[in-house]
């Protein structure tokens, strides 16, 4: 292709772009006057959106001062005011806008957690032996002081039977004592007055060993497994079983240190445990440690959560959550947050006229974002119609009375 085809086809493609630009562009005649582009041109390339609106830029200055009778600068001005008339700078467009409310920043805790029946004993027995019975099964649910198992116990019966027969005669010796009243017997009485609580001492004690030879539950909840049979030498150290009242549990976990003055003993919160997706269980902070770990710099909580279905066991991993109520900030609809090379603003109605306000967001939620601004409760900020809005420019508000009225020759246009 010849050099001065390609030539013409580049100029004519740089004067379509200028053209749509100036067409699409609000605010482009200006720009074209700011650079020295002669008015008469600007008039033609820049189409009338609006044939009595008024001219941005300095053509109604101009022409004021043609009006005041300075010869040709009558005519300049008014050629000026008819160029930005075809722009239709003065249209108002249409927004839609939404109160701002205030909300609250929740700050919500998430840790993982151990489960712990609420009381739990490992039976042990008092007294060493060989194992005569074993009175439980694995899995039963006992009662607090049945018998789970006994040791042999002859040798402590016969010690009991024999302290018996030596009360009976104590016993017996002391009335016979009793009766003379010579000084004798009466020194005799004492010693067998003596004898008498001796003797009862003494049956107390065999029956105490006699007593011990039986392994009771000091709480009631359910048997783990037994691990010993009858005919086995135990021990003071040999676990007999373990007995779980899961009537409710105790989660033990850890919070970061910034937590530690805001968790409260008593303080709500839910549960779930891992094995048990999409249950949740309600309980409630039980305790706090009362220092910080220095190696985790965490604190140690224990939370407390009902089990009356008993469908939970010890040892279970857990994951609890709890909700702090923090900071108050404007709430402003997600569709009025924008963006521009300053960061993030919103567009606020006041007087009919919209204002840009820079707002920093704090956090975003479905329905609002929480943003920190100058914004109070109650202010009107855009949510629609965003694309046409200025700054300082009157905008009507669709369904609000109140709002800006149109001017003469004025009429509001939808945004693009």
């Amino acid at each position: 292709m010849a050099f001065w085809k390609q030539l013409t086809l580049s100029l004519a493609a740089i004067a379509a772009g200028l053209l749509l630009w100036v067409w699409f562009v609000p605010g482009a005649d200006g720009v074209l006057r700011r650079i020295g582009v002669p008015e008469s041109v600007v008039a033609l390339v820049a189409p009338a959106a609006d044939e009595t609106g008024e001219a941005p830029g300095n053509g109604q200055a101009r022409q004021g001062q043609g009006a005041q009778g300075q010869g040709p600068g009558a005519g300049q001005g008014a050629a000026q005011g008819q160029g930005g008339n075809r722009r239709g700078a003065g249209a108002q467009p249409l927004v839609v806008v939404r109160p701002v409310e205030v909300g609250t920043v929740n700050d919500r805790l998430s840790a993982l957690g151990t489960g712990d029946a609420i009381q739990s004993v490992t039976i042990m027995p008092q007294v060493s032996g060989m194992l005569a019975e074993i009175a439980i099964k694995s899995g039963e649910r006992i009662a607090k002081g049945q018998v789970i198992a006994r040791l042999e116990n002859e040798e402590q019966r016969i010690a009991r039977d024999q302290a018996q027969v030596a009360l009976k005669s104590a016993t017996e010796k002391n009335q016979l004592y009793a009766n003379l009243k010579s000084a004798v017997s009466r020194i005799d009485a004492f010693d067998a007055a003596i004898a008498l609580e001796g003797a009862k001492l003494a049956l107390a004690s065999a029956e105490l060993e006699l007593k011990r030879r039986e392994i009771v539950a000091p709480i009631g909840g359910v048997a783990g497994i037994v691990t010993v049979n009858p005919g086995d030498n135990v021990t003071t150290s040999t676990a007999i079983a373990t007995v779980d009242d899961r009537s409710e549990l105790l989660i033990d976990f850890w919070v970061p240190e910034r937590f530690a003055p805001i968790i409260k003993v008593g303080q709500p919160l839910t549960a779930t445990a891992v094995a048990r997706q999409g249950k949740l269980y309600e309980g409630s902070v039980a305790a706090a440690d009362n220092r910080i770990d220095e190696a985790s710099r965490t604190l140690r909580i224990r939370a407390k959560i009902a089990n009356e279905n008993d469908d939970l066991r010890a040892g279970m991993a857990f994951t609890v959550a709890m909700s702090f109520d923090g900071e108050r900030f404007p709430a402003v609809d997600p569709l009025s947050v924008q963006w521009d090379s300053d960061g993030s603003f919103v567009w606020r109605v006041t007087e009919g006229k919209a204002e840009k306000v820079p707002v920093r967001i704090v956090q975003r939620n479905p329905d609002a974002v929480l943003v920190e601004a100058k914004l109070a409760e109650g202010d009107r900020v855009v949510t629609e119609g965003v694309q046409r809005v200025r700054a300082g420019r009157v905008v009507q508000v669709i369904g609000d009375e109140a709002g800006a009225k149109p001017a003469d020759g004025e009429r509001p246009v939808a945004s693009r």
